[in-house]
C-alpha cells in the first residue's frame, strides 16, 4: 500500500486528493460529508482509507471546492456533483485499470451520492442519508419510540418508573410526541429518491441504529427496501469497535461484488 496526493481539476478550480494504492481492480471512492476534509473527523476516513487498502483495494477521497486544501466557494452537497465527478474522473486517471468503482458516503455525502445518480460510480454504500431539511432540534417520532422502546427492556428504568423517579408529565409527553404520524417525505428525500432511479447498480443502504439521522431517514423511506440494514447500537459514525468492523465488512463485500 501506498500513498500520494493528487491534484485535479473541476471547472476553474484546484482539487486536492489522496490516492492510498493497491493492486485491486475495484476501488473505493470515499466522499466527504459536511464541511469534513479528506482525513474526515479525528483522521478517521485516513485510517479508514489505509485499512481498505492495506485488504487489497484502492481508495480515493477528496476535498471539495473551498473545503481543506482545495480552492474555490464551497456550494455545500447539493451543489457537489461536479466536484464528485471530477474525483471519479481523477480516480480512474491514476488507475485506469480499475474495472469498477464502489462510491461511499455518510450523511449528506451519502445524500449527494443519491442525488447525482452515483456520479459514475458502479456500486454504492450509502450510510445514514441526510433528509432533514427543517431542523426544529426535536427528535422524530421514530427516534422517540426507539429511546422509550429501549428503557421499557431496562429493569433499571423500570425500576425508577415504579418508584416515582420518573416524572410523569415528561414521560406523558415524550408518548405524545412518539405516537405523531411521521412527517410526510421532504422535498429531499423525494429528489434522493428520483436520483437513485437511473442508477441501476448494486447499492447498500447501512442505517446505525441509535442515530437520529438514520431514524429520519428511514421514516421517509420504504422499509421494505431490501438495500437497507441497519447496525445494532451503532452511532452516527459507527464510532465504537463492532460497528466499525460491520462497516467495515460491509464496505469489503461490496468491492469484492462482481
Amino acid at each position: 500500500m501506498s500513498r500520494r496526493h493528487i491534484a485535479f481539476a473541476c471547472e476553474a478550480e484546484t482539487l486536492i486528493g489522496t490516492l492510498d494504492d493497491a493492486p485491486g481492480k475495484s476501488g473505493l471512492l470515499l466522499v466527504t460529508g459536511g464541511n469534513e476534509t479528506r482525513a474526515g473527523a479525528f483522521s478517521g476516513q485516513a485510517h479508514l482509507a489505509a485499512r481498505i487498502a492495506a485488504a487489497g483495494y484502492p481508495v480515493f477521497r477528496f476535498d471539495r471546492r473551498g473545503v481543506g486544501d482545495s480552492s474555490g466557494a464551497n456550494s455545500g452537497f447539493q451543489g457537489s456533483g461536479r466536484d464528485i465527478a471530477a474525483g471519479f474522473a481523477a480516480f480512474y486517471q491514476e488507475r485506469p485499470d480499475m474495472t469498477r468503482v464502489v462510491g461511499f458516503g455518510n450523511c449528506d455525502a451519502a445524500s449527494a451520492l443519491m442525488l447525482f445518480s452515483g456520479a459514475g460510480c458502479h456500486s454504492l454504500v450509502l450510510t445514514n442519508p441526510w433528509t432533514i431539511e427543517q431542523d426544529d432540534g426535536a427528535p422524530p417520532p421514530e427516534a422517540i419510540r426507539a429511546r422509550y422502546a429501549e428503557k421499557l427492556r431496562n429493569p433499571r428504568e423500570l425500576a425508577r418508573l415504579v418508584t416515582g423517579k420518573v416524572s410523569l408529565g415528561k414521560l406523558a409527553g415524550g408518548l405524545a410526541r412518539a405516537m405523531r404520524p411521521a412527517p410526510p417525505p421532504t422535498s429531499l428525500a423525494q429528489d434522493m429518491k428520483a436520483g437513485l432511479e437511473t442508477f441501476s447498480g448494486p447499492m447498500r443502504i447501512l442505517l446505525a441504529e441509535r442515530d437520529r439521522t438514520a431514524q429520519a431517514f428511514l421514516s421517509a423511506w420504504d422499509r421494505s427496501d431490501p438495500r437497507l440494514a441497519t447496525c445494532p447500537g451503532a452511532d452516527h459514525a459507527f464510532s465504537d469497535p463492532q460497528a466499525r468492523e460491520w462497516l467495515f465488512a460491509h464496505l469489503l463485500a461490496a468491492l469484492a461484488e462482481e
